[in-house]
């Protein structure tokens, strides 16, 4: 496998708890909520009805929070007690290996893909998804800065520049959350290896 969120790489090599069916209508619900009220009702709600697991949460990170919250909503129970904490045994073996780069480096490419994405009709897809800018998939940046954009928010540049500097700051977290995993070989994108 190459490549993937953090979360779906560890899922592939340690599988992923069974969680409870979440009823539609429950999950519109609180999207709704969240939509209308904001994060501070998304986390005052899920302070209120779970707060064993609030205090362990990604409390910035509105769609975990929901998800916590349509468990507890649709169960009457933490989304925690549904975690196992358990690898499951996976018929394979799993070597890790990371490519890293020198920040500059790392900057500059990143810079440098934005660019060539505009270049390639990135403005003009995401004008073409303006209808559907409300659905989880386009809440992730190069969307969300153009969409600011079209509503007149910022400017062309500005946005451009928001997408490299947002792009730079989710590799840092995606460092981060790697970083915590000491299977992981870290290698620059130039070094030969052998497994």
């Amino acid at each position: 496998m190459v490549g993937g969120t953090g979360l779906y790489i560890k899922a592939f090599c340690e599988g992923m708890d069974e969680m409870p069916k979440v009823d539609e209508p429950i999950r519109k619900q609180i999207q709704d909520q969240y939509a209308v009220k904001g994060l501070s009702w998304l986390q005052e709600e899920l302070k209120k009805k779970d707060a064993a697991f609030w205090k362990t949460a990604e409390q910035q990170n509105p769609h975990r929070l929901m998800r916590a919250l349509e468990v507890w909503e649709s169960t009457g129970r933490s989304i925690a007690s549904f975690h196992q904490h358990s690898k499951k045994e996976r018929p394979f073996n799993i070597i890790k290996i990371g490519l890293t780069l020198p920040k500059e480096e790392l900057h500059k490419n990143i810079n440098t893909r934005v660019d060539a994405m505009i270049e390639q009709g990135l403005t003009e897809e995401a004008r073409s998804l303006l209808a559907y800018r409300s659905l989880n998939a386009l809440q992730t940046v190069g969307y969300k800065e153009l969409f600011d954009h079209f509503d007149a928010k910022t400017s062309l540049v500005n946005a451009i520049e928001e997408i490299k500097r947002n792009t730079r700051h989710y590799a840092k977290r995606q460092m981060t959350w790697f970083k915590k995993d000491e299977s992981i070989k870290w290698l620059h994108p130039s070094d030969k290896i052998t497994i």
